[in-house]
Parts: C-alpha cells; sequence; structure tokens
C-alpha cells in the first residue's frame, strides 16, 4: 500500500514557518505583508475560498485586504481597483479570484497586476520567467506539490515524469518546474494515443485533467509517486456528493509508492504557497532578505 503523503500537515508546518518569518520581518523591520484579494461577484465556491484565504492570512500575522464587488461591476472599475493596489505600498500581493462575470477579459485584469504583487504567478512575465527557468513568481498549485514531491522524494534529477492536463494553471507550469528540477517530462492530455503506457513509464504522474477517476491504478508503474490535483464533485449512489480527485485512488493506492488523497493533498498547499508568495515579495519589495 502506498504512503499517504498529507497535505493538510504539510500546509500546516509550512504556514507555521510563513508565520514565524512574518514575526521577524516584523520585529526587525517593521514591515508587515499585505495580500489584497479582489471578488467580483456572488460565486459560492469563490465566497468560501476568500474567506478561508483571508483567515489564514490573518493568522499567519500578514494584513487581509478584501474587496468585494458586485457582479455588474465594470472592467474599467475593476481595473482602476487594481491600479490602485499596485500603488500601495502596504499591498504585496494581489489576487483577482477566478472565474469573473462574462462581460470582463480575464486576460486583461490578469496581466494589469503589477508583476510583482501577481502571488498567483499568472501574468505573462512571470509564465514567461517560469518557462525559461529564470526567477519570478510561481502559480501556487504547482508550488505545492513540487514541494510535497521533493519533500517525499528528494533529488528528482533524472526521473521521468508525466503531466496529464495542459492547463495554463497547472499543467504547463508543473511541467517547467519538474524540468528546472532534472526530470524527463512528457506532458500528456485528451489527444495522447494509448495514455496509460505513457503513464506506465513514469516514476512521478502528476493528474491535473479535470476529469474525475480518470487515471486507474493500473496505469500506474509500481512504487511510483502520484500527485492528484484534480477536485471533482461527483454524486453517490445515495443522492449524496462527495470530492473525488482524477485518480482512482483506491486502485492507484495498491500500487503507488505515493500518493496524495483528495480532500487532504494538493489542496490545502494552494494558500499556504500564497501566503508564501506574499511573504516573498514582501520582502523583494523591500529590499529585504527572506528571514531564515
Amino acid at each position: 500500500m502506498a504512503t499517504i503523503i498529507d497535505g493538510k500537515a504539510f500546509s500546516a508546518n509550512l504556514r507555521a514557518e510563513i508565520a514565524r518569518k512574518v514575526a521577524i520581518l516584523k520585529q526587525n523591520h517593521s514591515v508587515t505583508p499585505g495580500l489584497a484579494v479582489v471578488l467580483v461577484g456572488e460565486d459560492p465556491a469563490s465566497q468560501v475560498y476568500v474567506r478561508s484565504k483571508g483567515k489564514q492570512t490573518v493568522e499567519a500575522g500578514m494584513n487581509s485586504y478584501e474587496h468585494k464587488l458586485d457582479v455588474g461591476t465594470s472592467q474599467a472599475d475593476l481595473l482602476a481597483l487594481i491600479d490602485q493596489l499596485n500603488n500601495d505600498p502596504d499591498v504585496h500581493g494581489i489576487l483577482v479570484q477566478l472565474p469573473l462575470p462574462k462581460h470582463i477579459d480575464e486576460e486583461s485584469v490578469i496581466n494589469s497586476i503589477s508583476v510583482d504583487k501577481d502571488v498567483d504567478g499568472f501574468h505573462l512575465s512571470n509564465v514567461g520567467r517560469l518557462s525559461i527557468g529564470a526567477e519570478g513568481i510561481v502559480p501556487c498549485t504547482p508550488l505545492g506539490s513540487i514541494m510535497m514531491l521533493k519533500d517525499h522524494l528528494g533529488d528528482l534529477s533524472g526521473k521521468r515524469a508525466i503531466v496529464v492536463g495542459r492547463s495554463n494553471i497547472v499543467g504547463k507550469p508543473m511541467a517547467a518546474l519538474l524540468l528546472a528540477e532534472s526530470c524527463t517530462v512528457t506532458i500528456a492530455h485528451s489527444r495522447t494515443q494509448d495514455l496509460p503506457s505513457e503513464c506506465r513509464r513514469a516514476d512521478i504522474v502528476v493528474a491535473a485533467v479535470g476529469r474525475p477517476e480518470m487515471v486507474k491504478g493500473d496505469w500506474i508503474k509500481p512504487g511510483a509517486t502520484v500527485i492528484d490535483v484534480g477536485i471533482n464533485r461527483v454524486e453517490k449512489e445515495d443522492g449524496s456528493t462527495k470530492l473525488v480527485g482524477d485518480v482512482e485512488f483506491e486502485s492507484a493506492e495498491k500500487v503507488a509508492g505515493a500518493i496524495t488523497p483528495v480532500p487532504g493533498g494538493v489542496g490545502p498547499m494552494t494558500i499556504a504557497c500564497l501566503l508564501h508568495n506574499t511573504l516573498q515579495q514582501a520582502c523583494r519589495l523591500n529590499g529585504i532578505d527572506v528571514p531564515e
């Protein structure tokens, strides 16, 4: 049976370490990292997520600035708010919660955020920096995934890795991070021929395709490490719902060397890495080394 990679415990440790460093930053430099989160509209899942972000930001000793805008807010008004936050020295990270209402162009909004405050790592400049291996802000979910992989496996150099999914938010940056660790990387997707056999060659499988339990246990090479990024709500026989990943956990757990569960795997790492990025940028914007 596979070792369970506990994202809840890992993220709790990471948040505790961030809180310790924030305390040092406040004491020695009188700098308090500030994260601004902008929510447009009433999407229930987004509201829950924003509340959780705000709570964890404050628990880490940071300042949380929440801006909740009406669903009818114009793109011009949203861009004006972002410009204001870009110029606010107390704000070191800006996150606009996606998805945005249909009348607002997401790409324009993302790229209006200052490159140095783009703690989601979605700005074209940060995407470009990651793709060439330069220093920049790394998207939170892939960053959390690579942290857990390195913690469990140590040196990733030379390992075969497959990323199932090619999204801009997870798949592509995940592949770039694995390449930076000297893995041999395959990016697979819906058009990949004989996907099961591609997966069976991999020492590391990252499933980020958004399809419930698509990756089966017999797709996994014995002893491989499986990072399941998927989070899908499916209906059970009794009509209630449950959360499942993109990997069929029960069958994969019997074969893999280690696996992240859903929930409780990659999910908790996303907000922890958002706080990590905000701390890094607070230091960078103030010309301070990140506390040890």
